[in-house]
């Protein structure tokens, strides 16, 4: 048995460029994880994936040319079905063993090579056999139809062979793109396997204008990578494509000088790597005219439909130079800059003429317009939707500010959708929000309501930033609490992986809003206050939805890096105020490192149970009196909380949670007398009510921070 490293490639036609890094590295991860299996690679052996516009490869080191033989162990049946009286096999055991290629010709010494062994309550009889380990050939055609059939192929095309052209129908193969050639070398020897009516070979084809020969023939599997490059004019490699384009995006924009850089998106970058096979970084300009129009509407015209890389100058400002990432590279570049120049131009007057015709109508002029447009079947138009926000900013602006923020809030509210109706917005859905800013400002609404309306949609996804002002955070705030009461509110609930209406990422904004933003709202409060805004259209679920924020929130602490235990105690008692539970989170991290903590938390779990055993028959009051304290320990746990629990409330009360905790755990020794000396559930009536009104008393105190018995182990 030896080793070489195998290489095989599959050379398709253009294959989609938002799925390609993905299909290339699931087709090296199945066929190098399946050589695995089948004990052809090792655990060491290294799996390198190639993905180009035309190609998914694989490079696997350490690949073995047969699998070892190996021995197997297998349960025949119980010994008293397979051997009769006298020991002798019965039929159904000899049909067994001629089923699994023994020699049963002398059963008697058939028998005699059977292992016997308990299983269970029964002893079994057990067959040892040796099973030769695969050849490359035949394992590698496995691997490599398991690699191909476990492809994420976004959309499967069928297509009928070349050598069948002249039958059609009769020999049709389903796959993302068709299929042209199939390389699968051992070392420099060519492993015969076929895949998509293609046999493998030793040859592959290069760049589709630039490759030095055709075919390209390749002398081992190390040297894939190489001669691909070198005769083909292909970088078969994704991460190195993408690497050369970043180095030479960097280049390119050092060239154009005064600070110029190219606009930051790694899935433009990563569906260029996709597009290209030899990158060419070129140069290109339009005219300055452009410049007049918002430069987010250019750069998405330039990103979006053209793959270009705009330039951003030193202040983060548009200029009028961009880059092409081309495939070819011609000794003259004139034709490739001249063409995509001319190719852009359309596109930026486009972008000019919707914004020039936007200006000509007010924002103010289209509210009527959004009564027209239908945001849910059930929940009416985005007019409708427009005042249920505006109801909704008003309550959040009254508790937040004075007049002038109520008055801000409530104009940014009632045109924040307004730009949906605008040709801009039409044709480039994704500036929402962002043209209506420069509408608002082209109106004279002044920075607050434009900013307000522009940022009103934030936090659009995790790590965005927060509306800039006030009266934006209101308004992004209503926005998102109207989306998420309506969606509850008629049980359009998230499932699974499906959110249509994106209302985890909701949740999270209204977290974060109340989070960084310390805000003095509660939770309970501002769900409720919603409800009424929609009238007879649903039904309050209020409850339900706190359930799903206060689970968002806990993810987002755990990824924080607050432990679970930690979170569980702090949100188990449903904090209204959001700003305040990381400053509680940190109280509770101080007080389990103390070392009364361990006995405080059992203790406090203890008398949880004991409150609630007892409330089932009525109430329990935190009332004691003093008179009918009989034993000592009873006496002294009473006369701790009334020594330390004013101070700790007092603590609590100041925002100081980590000094009202330290001051809590003093209470360690008379608590742990009081359960050690004094029996709760007294015969005496009057004594026993006392006793747990003094548990009620603790628990009170305790319970105020957090929930400590959730700390309990």
């Amino acid at each position: 048995m030896t080793t070489q490293n195998l290489l095989v490639e599959l050379f398709v036609e253009e294959l989609p460029p938002k799925a390609l890094q993905k299909l290339g590295d699931a087709f090296a991860t199945v066929l190098g994880d399946q050589l695995k299996a089948l004990g052809l690679a090792t655990a060491a052996s290294v799996v390198t994936p190639f993905a180009s516009p035309r190609r998914l490869a694989a490079h696997v080191t350490a690949v073995a040319d047969k699998a070892a033989d190996k021995a197997v162990q297998q349960k025949l049946m119980p010994v008293t079905v397979g051997l009769d009286a006298s020991g002798n096999a019965t039929p159904a055991l000899l049909k067994k063993l001629q089923a699994l290629g023994a020699d049963v010709s002398n059963p008697a010494a058939a028998v005699a090579a059977l292992k016997r062994a308990q299983d269970g309550k029964a002893e079994a009889l057990f067959y040892d056999s040796v099973v030769p380990g695969a050849t490359l050939q035949e394992g590698l055609q496995k691997a490599l139809l398991e690699a191909l059939a476990k492809l994420p192929i976004p959309k499967v095309m069928s297509y009928q062979l070349e050598t069948d052209c002249e039958l059609p129908g009769w020999t049709s193969v389903n796959f993302v793109r068709p299929a042209h050639g199939l390389v699968a070398l051992h070392g420099s020897t060519v492993v015969l396997v076929k895949a998509l009516g293609l046999t493998a070979g030793n040859s592959t084809t290069g760049h589709r204008f630039e490759a030095a020969v055709s075919p390209v023939v390749l002398a081992d599997a190390d040297s894939y990578a190489a001669t691909l490059r070198k005769d083909g004019a292909v970088i078969a490699s994704f991460a190195e494509r993408k690497a050369e384009i970043a180095r030479q995006l960097a280049a390119a924009a050092a060239q154009v000088g005064n600070g110029a850089r190219p606009i930051e998106d790694e899935a433009l970058l990563d569906e260029v790597t996709a597009l290209v096979e030899r990158p060419n970084v070129v140069i290109c300009q339009f005219e300055e005219q452009f410049l007049g129009v918002p430069q987010e509407c250019l750069i998405l015209t330039m990103k979006a439909n053209q793959k270009y890389f705009p330039l951003l100058d030193a202040a983060g400002k548009l200029t009028n130079k961009f880059l092409v990432v081309s495939n070819i590279s011609p000794e003259d570049t004139s034709f490739v800059t001249g063409g995509n120049e001319r190719v852009v131009r359309p596109r930026l007057a486009d972008a000019k003429f919707f914004f020039d015709q936007d200006r000509k109508k007010t924002l103010a002029s289209r509210v009527e317009g959004l009564g027209k447009v239908v945001y849910h079947n059930k929940l009416g138009t985005q007019g409708e939707r427009v005042e249920r926000v505006r109801a909704i900013a008003k309550a959040i602006a009254t508790q937040l500010g004075d007049a002038a923020l109520v008055a801000d809030a409530d104009k940014a509210a009632q045109l924040a959708k307004t730009d949906l109706v605008t040709d801009m917005v039409g044709e480039f859905p994704e500036l929402q929000g962002i043209m209506g800013g420069y509408y608002a400002l082209n109106d004279g609404l002044g920075e607050t309501v434009a900013h307000a309306i522009e940022d009103h949609y934030k936090p659009r996804f995790a790590g965005d930033s927060l509306p800039r002002n006030t009266a934006g955070v209101v308004v992004a705030l209503a926005d998102k609490l109207e989306t998420l009461v309506g969606m509850f509110g008629i049980g359009n609930l998230p499932t699974g992986d499906r959110d249509p209406f994106a209302l985890r990422r909701h949740a999270l904004g209204v977290i974060r809003m109340l989070v960084e933003k310390d805000l003095p709202l509660d939770l309970g409060a501002l769900l409720a206050g919603a409800v009424p805004a929609f009238g007879d259209k649903i039904t309050d679920a209020s409850a339900a939805l706190a359930d799903f924020i206060y689970d968002r929130l806990a993810g987002s602490l755990r990824e924080q890096g607050y432990s679970a235990q930690e979170v569980d105690a702090v949100l188990a008692l449903r904090p209204q105020r959001l700003a305040l539970v990381e400053k509680q989170l940190a109280a509770v991290r101080v007080f389990a490192a103390l070392p009364e903590s361990p006995a405080l938390a059992a203790a406090n779990k203890r008398v949880g149970n004991i409150l609630k055993k007892a409330e089932v028959e009525g109430p329990v009051d935190a009332h004691v009196n003093p008179e009918l304290l009989q034993e000592k320990a009873e006496q002294d746990l009473y006369a701790a909380l009334q020594r330390f629990v004013p101070e700790a409330n007092a603590q609590f009360h100041a925002g100081d949670y980590t000094a009202s905790l330290q001051t809590l755990a003093v209470l360690r020794a008379p608590v742990d007398a009081f359960f050690d000396d004094v029996m709760v559930n007294a015969e005496q009536l009057d004594v026993r009510m006392n006793r747990l009104g003094l548990l009620k008393m603790l628990h009170n105190a305790m319970n105020r921070v957090a929930d400590l018995s959730r700390l309990a182990v």
